[in-house]
């Protein structure tokens, strides 16, 4: 299974979009002092997923969203599914 997930980061105020199909283990390596843009903060936590079969149409969404930049759509999206991930 493929993951789409959304993260966010209080201290940097922003949102990070990916793929893949260990969440738990992408987690903690986007929390540990690796190098690339979630480096650059240790409380990233996870907003939102979507999972699917299918790697092309996990990679095609993450594509859509990212292509919104939009905060407001992501938001949306998160806020929208709330009562679904009652995380």
């Amino acid at each position: 299974m493929y993951t789409v997930y959304i993260l966010y980061s209080h201290r940097l105020d922003t949102y990070y979009i990916g793929v893949t199909t260990d969440m738990q283990g992408r987690l903690r390596r986007h929390l540990s002092s690796r190098k690339g843009f979630t480096s650059r903060a240790k409380d990233w936590i996870v907003m939102y997923t979507e999972t699917y079969k299918d790697k092309n149409q996990a990679y095609a969404r993450e594509k859509e969203i990212k292509k919104w930049k939009s905060r407001r759509l992501v938001e949306h999206l998160i806020g929208s599914t709330a009562s679904e991930h009652p995380d």
